[in-house]
Order: structure tokens, then C-alpha cells, then sequence
């Protein structure tokens, strides 16, 4: 069991950092009883969320945030929104076209529930005595993970910095403006290395750090880096995927972590030094589609078919595993020894030898893997 001193004594502030596998949902619980939910996991964990919720005999949350629209923090709150009585919404803004995010903002609307985007230097007083700023907010973000809401909760001298998916470019902009010190880090981006920086870090010197993944979830959460970042500024550490949902409380003075310190289980990159770039591609079959390039500003993937005659690549998917976002291959051929380009984002090309995916930005511009995936469904390229 973790804890920053004494067990905590007096009124009490608890955040519950549930475990909703990969994904992200925090509850704050003020002394007085006052309620703030941040996000929901998947919609497949919506429901254990709403019944940890009744658990808790919560009947009413006074705030529900939606940091962005990734399927893993909004999912979780249409459950959440049919089946618990909610004060206001809070949302980052950020217009996306899934049907999640529809159909989530088609059951606010119905419900009739106070609805207002959060922008940076907002303020949310849960008690009297607990503020909760936003340091961060960006409905103009080309990026989901750059819309990103990021709170900072202050119960007098203990304060929980809780970043959602925002990353390093994020973290470079609050560290400029913002006082990003806290107690208890919540790392961004399930931990991995795309959030989370050496000079983030150091700059919120945090005690704790939670990390909310799933238990060997595909992306090698939490990262090497990461945990070496965490490490380099002596911050304890605790993991949803090992300890299940956490609990922090604390008295304005005293902090106690309900879990204990994260071992490694569960992260499989995290416990070893990284792969050397020659050898990420990975094959679970021979294939002469590859993979040739991935350009991640310009969101251009080349697919090239090393074969000697033509593939039809109809029932192939191209996977953006940081985005976890899926393209689905028209019914055309690639001959052999040419290439195709995906396309995507607001300058995506299209026509000869171009398909555009999207207008959206797919690809993180500060790391991203893209996967081939054949018609049986196996990984057969990695770049």
C-alpha cells in the first residue's frame, strides 16, 4: 500500500481511478459528497463503471468531462449517461464523426443536460474547499489527443494532475503557462512515450504517478521511457492493469494510495529496454505487401507489392495502433512492383495511384505504428 505519510485523517478527498482495461475513467469524490466523473473507458466498460458508481451509492454526478472523443474515454459514458442523473456536461470541443461520439451527444441532447465546452484557465468548484482548473483544452486540435482536457485538482496542499491523452506538444504549452506542479501525476496516454516527457516530468515532480492501461494490451503500455522518465524523479508508481481500480485519498495534508506499487506485470514493453528500429517490423506470415513508408506530418502510407503478380487487397486493413484507428481497403489490385498510397488529413490526396482515407489527422505526428492486416485478420507487416 502506497501512502505520502501518516493515514490521512478529517474530511476526505478520494479519486477513484477505475479500472476499465485500456482505456481512462477517474471519479472524484469531494469531503461533502459532490461528484465529478472523467471519462468513461470503452463502451463495453461502461457498464461495470455505472455499477463501481452505484457501489459507491452515487445516484447523481454533479460533472461528467469527456477530455476528447477517443472511443476509450467517451465509450464508457453512454452507459453512464442512461442510467445516472447528471448535473452538466463538459466537453473538449473537439467535433468527431464516429458514431459514439453522435450517439453520445444525441443522449445529452435528449436528456436535456447542461452542455458547455471547457477552455483553458476554466474553473470547477466541487466543495468549497476543492478547485479543479483546466490547464489545458483545444477544440481546434487537428489531433483527438491534443484536444485533450487536462485538470489540475487542488485540495489544499495535495494536488492530482490528470492529463488524459494529451502530448508532448501539450505538455511543452503548459509548462510554459501553466503551474504544473502536483502531488499525484495521472501519466498521459495510458503511458506511453508519446506523453510524459523527461522535462514534464521534472517539472511536475510528482510523488505518485498512476498508470491506467490495459493488462497486455497491444501497445506495449506503459513504455520503457516512461518508466525510466518516472523513475529519474524517484515517483512511485501504480498500475489499473496490476492493482484494478485505485483509490486515492487524502485530507488536504496526508495522501494514502489503496494499491500496491506497480511491478511491471502487464507492460510488456515497460520492463526492458525498447526495440532497435531495424528490428520493429515484425511478421506473423510471409506477405509481398509491405509496408514501404509511413510519413506521420504528411499522412501519407506507402503499400508496395513486392510479389511477382497482382493482389486484390480487398478484405486488407491498414491499423493506426496509436490511434487504434482502421482503414478498410477498396476492392482494387496493387500489381506487382507498384505502390499505393493512403492518404489522410486536411491536404489527403486522391486519384491515380492515391486513396484518401480521411480528411481527419490519423497518424501522431510524434509516434505512430501502422499495421497490415490480411484477410484471415493477421498482422502481416509492421512499420
Amino acid at each position: 500500500m502506497g501512502t505520502g505519510g501518516p493515514s490521512p485523517s478529517g474530511e476526505l478527498l478520494r479519486v477513484h481511478f477505475i479500472d476499465v482495461g485500456q482505456g481512462d475513467s477517474i471519479l472524484i469524490e469531494s469531503p461533502n459528497k459532490h461528484y465529478m466523473l472523467i471519462d468513461g473507458g470503452t463502451k463495453s466498460a461502461g457498464k461495470e463503471v455505472v455499477e463501481y458508481l452505484r457501489d459507491q451509492e452515487i445516484r447523481k454526478l454533479d460533472y461528467v468531462v469527456a477530455t476528447h472523443p477517443d472511443a476509450d474515454h467517451i465509450g464508457g459514458l453512454i452507459p453512464v449517461l442512461n442510467s445516472i442523473s447528471i448535473k452538466k456536461f463538459i466537453d473538449s470541443g473537439k467535433v468527431h464523426t464516429s458514431e459514439t461520439y453522435e450517439e453520445m451527444l444525441t443522449l445529452i441532447q435528449s436528456k436535456n443536460i447542461p452542455f458547455e465546452v471547457a477552455h483553458r484557465n476554466d474553473n470547477f468548484l466541487l466543495d468549497d474547499n476543492i478547485k479543479i482548473s483546466v490547464l489545458h483544452a483545444d477544440e481546434e486540435a487537428i489531433d483527438n489527443n491534443e484536444a485533450s482536457i487536462v485538470l489540475k485538482v487542488v485540495y489544499d496542499e495535495v494536488s492530482f494532475l490528470l492529463t488524459a491523452d494529451a502530448g508532448v506538444e501539450v505538455e511543452k504549452k503548459m509548462m510554459e503557462s501553466m503551474d504544473v506542479r502536483a502531488t499525484i501525476l495521472k501519466a498521459g496516454h495510458h503511458g506511453s512515450n508519446t506523453s510524459s516527457s523527461l522535462p514534464f516530468v521534472q517539472a511536475v515532480k510528482p510523488e505518485a504517478t498512476i498508470l491506467s492501461y490495459g493488462q497486455d494490451n497491444t501497445y506495449g503500455h506503459p513504455h520503457y521511457e516512461v518508466i525510466q522518465n518516472l523513475q529519474h524523479v524517484g515517483s512511485k508508481m501504480y498500475g489499473t492493469a496490476e492493482s484494478g481500480t485505485i483509490v486515492v485519498a487524502t485530507d488536504g495534508k496526508q495522501y494514502e494510495v489503496l494499491a500496491n506499487e506497480w511491478t511491471g506485470i502487464g507492460g510488456r514493453s515497460s520492463i526492458a529496454p525498447p526495440e532497435r528500429k531495424a528490428s520493429k517490423v515484425k511478421s506473423k506470415r510471409e506477405s509481398s505487401i509491405i509496408i514501404e513508408s509511413v510519413e506521420l506530418e504528411d499522412e501519407v502510407v506507402a503499400i508496395t507489392n513486392n510479389g511477382e503478380q497482382a493482389i486484390s487487397m480487398n478484405g486488407w486493413q491498414l491499423l493506426s495502433v496509436e490511434g487504434n484507428q482502421l482503414f478498410n481497403f477498396p476492392d482494387i489490385s496493387i500489381a506487382a512492383g507498384d505502390t499505393l498510397y493512403i492518404t489522410s488529413g486536411p491536404h489527403a490526396k486522391e486519384g491515380k495511384d492515391y486513396i484518401k482515407w480521411t480528411g481527419r489527422q490519423v497518424w501522431l505526428n510524434d509516434g505512430d505504428t501502422a499495421q497490415l492486416i490480411n484477410p484471415k485478420g493477421e498482422v502481416v507487416n509492421e512499420h
